[in-house]
């Protein structure tokens, strides 16, 4: 594996993030992919964790062609035994942990609350809530040994408001953003800064198979009538993992084309 990062083409090179271990779940697509591949291009070496192993690997393979280093690992974040292996041999791999975008999620059963079934409702917050603090039990461990690091949480615009046939899927994006305020307290002065994010609807392979009438109606819920794109979550994933956000911790932040502003 390519130990030594350069200046190649594709690459800009961040100084700040150059060497620093990020860690990305759900990297196999989507904003998970863009996440990994923006961390890359700043400097950073990637651990790539999907349920998906040959997605992550793809992803892992465009990033080596590109000249940064990254490595796959198959997780399921809704086990804790199974966070806490894939976290000690990043570790081991390569020597730490800087940087960590909790981005694994599933949308769940569309049903009203009251048909929604107890195994619905664990499923998806098994992934969806568990799994952030599974991750982030054993990264804040990781990173009290560097001297700290940043911990980016993918919430949703459903993290601030109600969705009807959603209510696992939202109950369990508002316990992510609160799990992240209270890091954030907890820890703010040994290092590690905690944020989450709040995309709208965002096109991802978890929207593709909607028919094109229903991706119109959904693109129209955001006053800028469209949806967003992985990278421009990206970018704000990277930026909340640099050290240009020193002062930013506790945080909430929609990239939303206006949604929550309705």
């Amino acid at each position: 594996m390519k130990q030594e990062l350069q200046i190649v083409k594709g690459f800009l090179m961040n100084d700040a993030l150059i060497k620093k271990v990020a860690f990305v779940t759900g990297g196999g697509s989507g904003i998970g992919e863009a996440s990994a591949k923006a961390l890359a291009q700043a400097g950073a070496v990637v651990a790539i964790a999907d349920t998906n192993l040959l997605e992550a690997e793809r992803v892992v393979d465009e990033i080596l062609a590109e000249g940064g280093i990254a490595k796959s690992y198959k997780l399921d974040v809704s086990v804790d035994a199974a966070v806490e292996s894939v976290i000690a041999a990043v570790v081991k791999d390569f020597g730490g942990l800087h940087i960590a975008v909790n981005n694994a999620g599933i949308g769940g059963d569309l049903a009203p609350t009251g048909d929604q079934t107890p195994e619905g409702w664990r499923k998806v917050m098994g992934v969806n809530l568990d799994g952030v603090f599974y991750c982030m039990r054993h990264e804040i461990a990781a990173m009290k040994k560097v001297g700290g690091g940043s911990i980016i949480n993918m919430a949703s615009i459903l993290g601030a408001v109600g969705f009807a046939g959603s209510s696992a899927y939202v109950a369990a994006k508002h316990g992510v953003i609160g799990l992240t305020q209270t890091a954030a307290i907890e820890y703010g002065t040994e290092g590690i800064r905690v944020n989450a994010i709040g995309p709208g609807f965002i096109a991802t392979p978890m929207l593709a198979a909607l028919p094109a009438d229903a991706m119109a109606g959904i693109a129209a819920l955001h006053p800028m009538n469209r949806l967003g794109k992985s990278e421009e979550v990206a970018a704000l994933v990277l930026f909340l993992a640099s050290p240009e956000s020193s002062f930013i911790t506790g945080g909430y932040y929609p990239v939303d084309g206006g949604y929550l502003a309705r």
